[in-house]
């Protein structure tokens, strides 16, 4: 007669985070200002000004919004800040940098508002593969909050995890 199979992982205290659980809806843009300056390379204050002010802005309703140059133009924080302004109005965030710079900010925020005293003492593993796009120092940003609090702290699947801290 075959025995029972039992399933170890659903009986474990194996804590599963999942960064994938968190990740904010919303449509990522991606702002380049090069067109904006002259020949891609010069910011003349008056024409950027003008550009900024008759954009609509509103096209980016409840959007994440990461500002670039992807010219070498040398950009004054200034032109940044007043987009910045212009877009507050309607954008979930806007960060400067890429789509990566912009998910790590997302996921920072999002960290540093987590509860980890529910993970106390808790064998924890943070999942590894999602569809979503999580970024890497969102991983280790999880792990610093919560190695003070856990018992340990493991990556991937259950099925297939990598040991990463244990207390002692």
């Amino acid at each position: 007669m075959a025995e029972e199979i039992i399933n170890r992982v659903a009986n474990s205290k194996l804590v599963v985070f999942d960064l994938e659980d968190y990740y904010p809806k919303g449509k990522r843009t991606l702002f380049d200002i090069k067109d904006w300056l002259y020949e891609g390379f010069v910011l003349r204050e008056k024409e950027f000004r003008e550009s900024v002010k008759n954009y609509d802005w509103a096209q980016h309703q409840d959007e994440y919004v990461g500002l670039i140059c992807s010219s070498d133009a040398i950009v004054p924080a200034w032109a940044f800040m007043l987009m910045t302004f212009a877009l507050e109005p309607f954008v979930k965030r806007t960060v400067l940098g890429d789509l990566d710079a912009l998910e790590t900010q997302l996921y920072q925020d999002i960290i540093k508002d987590i509860d980890v005293e529910t993970y106390r003492d808790q064998p924890i593993i943070i999942k590894g593969c999602s569809k979503k796009p999580v970024p890497t120092a969102a991983y280790i940003m999880l792990s610093q909050a919560l190695k003070p609090v856990a018992k340990s702290i493991l990556f991937g699947e259950a099925c297939s995890s990598v040991p990463l801290y244990k207390r002692r």
